[in-house]
């Protein structure tokens, strides 16, 4: 597709553009699709995505996640609309961050970060936003908690 960046053949993952047909992995596609996205002007909260690759290894205990993200549900229904989304800064989402906090899992996701590093190079958007997830960990974890929360509003 003209303009848009990387694009695929339909049904096999190559990108014809290079000689040999490179692989591309199904991560890099969707980037790829987040990257063209942005540059067509839509807003994409891209780290959303990244956090979602990026922390797969993080280990959490299914118990306390549980209740952690039930405390973080109803301090969004304190708040007016349970069902809203969740703002990475918000009162919910940095509870929730709080409550699972631990350097293992914080070291997990960081070490997920820089894993995708390679994946996104050359996607410029995605690229930036990467990096400043991995400069701030703080934010990134943040990040992390509303994606948890999110998947929890959208369980119910």
């Amino acid at each position: 597709m003209p303009g848009t960046g990387t694009w695929l053949v339909p049904g096999t993952g190559h990108v014809p553009s290079y000689p040999g047909d490179v692989e591309v992995s199904p991560e890099r596609a969707f980037l790829a699709g987040l990257e063209s996205r942005l540059a067509g002007g839509e807003p994409v909260a891209i780290e959303v995505s990244l956090v979602l690759l990026a922390g797969q290894e993080v280990e959490l205990d299914p118990d306390e996640l549980r209740a952690a993200r039930r405390r973080a549900v109803q301090l969004l229904a304190t708040g007016g609309d349970p069902r809203r989304e969740p703002d990475p800064n918000g009162r919910a989402v940095t509870a929730l961050a709080a409550d699972l906090d631990a350097p293992a899992h914080r070291a997990a996701l960081a070490e997920g970060l820089d894993s995708l590093g390679a994946t996104v190079t050359g996607l410029q958007e995605v690229s930036a936003r990467l990096e400043l997830l991995a400069g701030d960990k703080e934010l990134a974890w943040r990040w992390f908690a509303c994606t948890l929360l999110a998947e929890e509003l959208v369980g119910d």
